[in-house]
């Protein structure tokens, strides 16, 4: 048996079990920033570092672990007045991690969230604008359920959980570490 014919007869039956990938990058951060934001003229990059104790505090506070250290973090300027913070956030969709912005006013409450990134086959209706909308004016009081506060969409239950629960750690975290 030729080479050729060995890789042929092993590899072509392990195609059918090939999950097809579909990632898609839909904005920026400076594009996502325009859009939560477009009164801003500037944005100031605001990094934030936390230590331990302050993951831990989000975690107990908003019932969900900070999964990682640093935050991509702007503020949100028009005439040097403070209009608000854009946050740069992923959370895991079911398989891979969907990237998304959202604006925060600077009393918490939030101005929106946009889907920068989307890898996963099947789930993209997070991207809908009407589901998005369902996020405006949320703030840490509201309950955070799925169904109750956000619809669920069929078909992409863990992204919708998920984005849910990341709004709502973002919330906290604004609370732990960008709060006056």
């Amino acid at each position: 048996m030729r080479d050729r014919d060995w890789i042929n007869l092993c590899l072509v039956p392990l195609a059918a079990f090939v999950v097809p990938v579909c990632a898609e990058d839909y904005l920026s951060a400076e594009q996502a920033q325009r859009i939560l934001f477009p009164d801003a003229q500037a944005f100031v990059d605001h990094a934030v570092k936390l230590n331990s104790a302050q993951m831990s505090e989000i975690k107990q506070r908003s019932g969900l672990r900070q999964r990682w250290d640093k935050q991509a973090v702007w503020q949100a300027l028009r005439n040097n007045e403070f209009l608000g913070w854009f946050i740069v956030d992923e959370v895991i969709g079911k398989h891979e991690f969907i990237t998304y912005g959202v604006g925060l006013s600077p009393d918490g409450h939030v101005l929106g969230v946009e889907i920068m990134s989307y890898r996963e086959t099947h789930g993209g209706e997070v991207r809908d604008a009407a589901w998005r909308a369902n996020f405006k004016g949320k703030t840490i009081a509201d309950p955070f359920k799925l169904d109750d506060d956000v619809p669920n969409i069929s078909g992409a239950t863990l992204s919708s959980r998920n984005i849910l629960d990341g709004v709502k750690r973002l919330l906290v975290l604004q609370q732990v570490m960008l709060a006056p």
